[in-house]
């Protein structure tokens, strides 16, 4: 085993890799990747999924357009020809962006699982252990597994999957049993019974992504109950597979039930890869669910060493890691003497979208939070339906809520379930930040007649 010594070291290349610019040309550096260049996001998360939600959508619109007065032969999805189009585009980003790394004159790069063999001394698997200057730990996460024998390991060859491999399958399974209740089932969920897998979705959860707004769930979950075999209040307590069928021992309120199928995508949360690296090795703490212990400026409790993403962060999310990069890389360099103060990340109004039918979006504090916070509001829920382009639609699920302050009229919190929410939402994302008032953003500006986004304008009209 031979040691080497680097002025940075940057575990991870999902939003890590963004860190090393022009600016850090006359730095040693060592980047650490095990598995493909880019991270979770383009690979197996963010990218992926919505480029198969696209043609999942087009297939439920069709289904749905009669109510329109338009009608289509019944859609039949190409499997393989989806899933080429959406890797034949994203494999050669990762390859290129591996190419360009490993084509940097002060870079290394490590493409072996490492760990951590003592403080801040990385054993990168290649016979060679590395310590440095400085340390950036932006590693991920990975999927869950179940504590179910035959649910334990993923087994893609046997139909056992996460997040990782459904999306590579060569075909299209005929009956997918999904366990799990937030946005990976919500969307792959869809994606499958859209493109021809007949779902079963088993939750333990009496609601479907119980971590939004509660309104919002239950609506959500009342419409997947009527297109879904929709299993809640129930989890799986065994497993067994004959070689072509896995039968799952389901228990839920009516007893223990039986649900066949021929794979199975366990989407039962995400865990950070600390214990892969073994940071307790190298000093670092840990909070009780195994994520890295940063302060506002992304530094971890042991000096000179910054963490960022899946890792670390209560928001696992692309646009929240891409923050975070920015935030450690301008830390590096007041680090070193480069750039003025050091920076904080800023947490205050984190938004999300589940790309799921229809969709979802949300900002800021959900109406149950701040009940349970004792913190007065008001809220007002908007139908699509209600406005001019949700008469178009004919849309009669979709809402729009939000939450003000009943003083201030500051807007506490969004919530949408519809068409285009994730873009709707963006106003809502951008009142909040820069601290306009509800009534300002209602009547402060013109608002487009007859766009979806009359919804927002309506809804905080309704609030006033």
């Amino acid at each position: 085993m031979t040691t080497r010594h680097h002025d940075l070291v940057v575990i991870g290349t999902g939003s890590g890799n963004s860190i090393v610019d022009d600016r850090f040309a006359d730095l040693d550096v060592a980047i650490v990747e095990k598995g493909v260049f880019g991270g979770t996001c383009l690979n197996v998360g963010c990218i992926p999924t919505k480029m198969l939600v696209l043609p999942a959508d087009r297939v439920v619109e069709a289904a749905d357009s009669a109510r329109l007065g338009v009608s289509f032969p019944p859609g039949q999805a190409d499997w393989r020809a989806i899933r080429d189009r959406v890797f034949g585009r994203i494999d050669p980003i990762a390859a290129g962006g591996e190419e360009y790394r490993r084509g940097l004159a002060n870079v290394t790069v490590y493409d072996r699982e490492a760990r951590f063999v003592g403080p801040m001394r990385l054993d990168t698997g290649t016979g060679v252990e590395i310590t440095a200057d400085r340390w950036v730990v932006a590693a991920g996460g990975r999927p869950r597994l179940l504590d179910v024998p035959g649910l334990d390991a993923v087994d893609p060859a046997r139909g056992v999957h996460t997040s990782d491999t459904i999306m590579r399958v060569d075909e299209l399974p005929l009956r997918t049993a999904v366990v799990g209740g937030g946005y990976v089932a919500a969307e792959l969920s869809h994606v499958l019974q859209s493109l021809g897998s007949d779902v079963t979705w088993v939750h333990r959860g009496e609601t479907l992504l119980g971590h939004l707004d509660r309104e919002i769930a239950r609506a959500f979950t009342d419409l997947a109950r009527e297109r879904f075999d929709l299993r809640l209040g129930s989890t799986v307590t065994a497993a067994s597979y004959d070689g072509s069928v896995h039968r799952l021992a389901v228990k839920g309120p009516e007893g223990e039930r039986t649900v066949e199928a021929d794979a199975v995508l366990l989407a039962v949360g995400r865990v950070p890869n600390t214990d892969l690296l073994d940071v307790a090795a190298a000093g670092l703490a840990t909070t009780d669910d195994g994520r890295l212990v940063v302060d506002s400026q992304q530094r971890t409790s042991v000096p000179d060493v910054w963490a960022l993403g899946d890792i670390s962060t209560d928001f696992p999310l692309k646009h929240v890691a891409n923050h975070e990069a920015r935030v450690v890389q301008h830390n590096l360099l007041h680090a070193m003497g480069r750039e003025g103060e050091a920076r904080e990340s800023d947490h205050r109004f984190v938004p999300s979208a589940v790309f799921t039918h229809p969709q979802i979006a949300s900002v800021g504090a959900t109406e149950q939070e701040l009940e349970d916070a004792g913190r007065a509001y008001r809220a007002k829920t908007q139908k699509f339906g209600d406005v001019a382009y949700g008469w178009a639609l004919e849309d009669t699920t979709g809402l729009c809520k939000v939450l003000v302050d009943p003083e201030s009229l500051q807007i506490l919190g969004a919530h949408l379930m519809g068409p285009m929410s994730s873009v709707l939402v963006q106003t809502f994302i951008q009142a909040m930040s820069f601290g306009q008032r509800a009534d300002d953003v209602a009547r402060g500006q013109y608002w487009i007649h007859p766009a979806l986004s009359e919804v927002v304008e309506n809804a905080l009209l309704g609030v006033l």
